[in-house]
């Protein structure tokens, strides 16, 4: 009898969104306090949606899902469920979530994303921030900077 109630506790749905050009270990930390949360949907930016946001060039959808895909399946043994987000809601005013996982930099989004949510009568989302990885200089992760230290590399 007990074993019936567990399997019908329903998993917490959990959504995240990035553009993971570089997967770097900023990402990987964001990743793993998501997957501790429940059932995780990651929302991938197009191409188009991330060159946008980011003012460069981005890897290709389809290798940043596969590396994206590699990563969930070593570290949390799951297929993951990724879609392609065309803009800064992704699914997240269609569907409804327990969480959403943010860094520093993207909480103002998850603000915008709950007030929008309010706007239209949904439930709204329980904000989760995790605190950017810091790198040598203590300063925080990310895959604009690592572009940046290669080609600088690249043209010495």
């Amino acid at each position: 009898m007990i074993f019936k109630k567990m399997a019908m506790v329903k998993k917490k749905k959990v959504v995240v969104g990035g553009t993971f050009d570089i997967l770097h270990e900023g990402h990987k930390a964001f990743l793993r306090k998501a997957f501790t949360l429940g059932e995780v949907t990651i929302g991938l930016t197009s191409n188009i949606w991330a060159e946008n946001v980011k003012k460069r060039k981005v890897k290709n959808f389809k290798h940043r899902k596969e590396e994206l895909e590699d990563f969930v399946r070593k570290e949390f043994k799951v297929k993951p469920k990724i879609i392609k987000i065309e803009d800064k809601f992704g699914p997240t005013l269609k569907e409804d979530f327990d969480y959403i996982v943010v860094s520093p930099e993207t909480y103002p989004r998850a603000i915008l994303i709950n007030r929008q949510r309010k706007n239209i009568k949904k439930k709204l989302i329980k904000i989760v921030k995790i605190e950017f990885v810091l790198d040598k200089d203590g300063k925080p992760i990310s895959s604009t900077k690592i572009f940046k230290k290669i080609n600088k590399c690249r043209n010495w």
